[in-house]
């Protein structure tokens, strides 16, 4: 079990290596003492998302669009060099003791990383359990040994082809941890509610991790799923039965429409939105920016001439928790629900501001009202 103990905000956080639970509590010391709030946000991030991949080779084959995911990297087409294995290895050194895992991506499958071995075998000797997701095209069987011994669990990319249900059998067969990550939008979601609901996923998978589809890169506005919906309702209302609970997981951009439709569910389990507070995404091109899904260089630090906990603690990173901050002003959810700062019309709740022409327009003219 790694554990941690943030004396500057005031929490304690662990992290289970074999299992991959993990959590916080505001109860902290020998002497048992609650502080009475949940932290904002930690001293370091306990959770890299680290793109390795500056590009993809099977995006311009039309892989992932044929899936039916909109690849938000822009694979393919947005071409950069690879993370370098000593870019990585600085990574892991600054990390180490203070960071439980590296979700390891970017643009492409990080399995075809021409140095993925030793970013794996770095990681995991050092402390920092590397999970990775991928379609599974290029996957080699020469590699398994190693993602056994190191990864926590890999995820595959359901790309509802013979290439995806192959890949989760070698994984799976092999003894290795696989989970599925299924992308949600307008055109995938009559196959997720079916799917669930008659239990026609693979066998043998961990969990079947439902992400939210985003705008972003070659995302389209129109596959944005409508909290209004009754179809995302009753989806969002079927992890109120254990039987789908117990096999399932999110994004944490999914916690909004949780909170919104169920009402079994332990808000205790409910992770919201934690990027620039507890976790953070390095670009291939190696700069700390507060998520993945952040577009706006404005946000982006170098790594080249900033150590991460300069990066986390610098001002561009300061001014985006700030979103976080005044997002959803007046709503009783804002600590557990989480909504999205970044593309905030996918976070599927009922909660609404004032009219206005967009979401952070209305959020600034409420905050202005409440000053005044």
């Amino acid at each position: 079990m790694f554990h941690l103990e943030d004396k500057t905000y005031r929490y304690v956080a662990f992290f289970d290596p074999k299992t991959g639970v993990s959590g916080r509590s505001n109860v902290i010391g020998f002497s048992g003492e609650d502080t009475g709030e949940d932290p904002f946000m930690g001293s370091f991030p306990d959770l890299l998302d680290v793109g390795i991949m500056g590009h993809c080779a099977h995006g311009l084959s039309g892989k992932c669009a044929q899936s039916g995911v909109q690849c938000y990297q822009e694979g393919g087409h947005r071409i950069q060099a690879h993370l370098s294995f000593e870019q990585f290895k600085s990574i892991i050194d600054q990390a180490q003791g203070r960071t439980f895992q590296v979700a390891l991506g970017g643009r492409g499958d990080p399995d075809m990383h021409p140095d993925i071995l030793k970013i794996l075998a770095y990681a995991y000797n050092h402390d920092v359990i590397p999970n990775f997701t991928t379609s599974g095209h290029g996957l080699s069987d020469d590699l398994l040994p190693a993602i056994k011994q190191y990864c926590g669990a890999v995820a595959v990319s359901w790309y509802r082809n013979e290439t995806t249900l192959r890949t989760i059998d070698k994984l799976v067969s092999y003894g290795i941890r696989t989970n599925i990550h299924y992308v949600i939008s307008n055109s995938t979601l009559d196959e997720a509610i079916e799917r669930m609901e008659n239990d026609t996923f693979p066998k043998g998978v961990n969990r079947i991790i439902f992400l939210l589809h985003k705008p972003v890169g070659y995302g389209q506005e129109d596959e944005v799923l409508s909290v209004d919906d009754p179809k995302v309702q009753r989806f969002f209302k079927g992890f109120d039965q254990p039987e789908w609970a117990d096999k399932s997981g999110f994004d944490s951009c999914g916690v909004p429409a949780l909170t919104t439709f169920t009402s079994a569910l332990n808000p205790l389990c409910l992770e919201s939105c934690e990027a620039g507070r507890f976790s953070a995404y390095v670009s291939p091109d190696f700069k700390l920016i507060p998520c993945s899904f952040e577009q706006d260089p404005q946000y982006a630090v170098s790594l080249e001439t900033h150590t991460i906990e300069e990066a986390w603690n610098s001002e561009p990173f300061n001014r985006f928790r700030q979103r976080h901050q005044m997002k959803c002003i007046g709503c009783a959810h804002v600590k557990t629900c989480g909504a999205c700062p970044i593309v905030p019309q996918t976070s599927l709740c009922t909660f609404k501001s004032l009219k206005g022409d967009s979401i952070h327009e209305d959020q600034s003219r409420l905050r202005h009202q409440f000053i005044l």
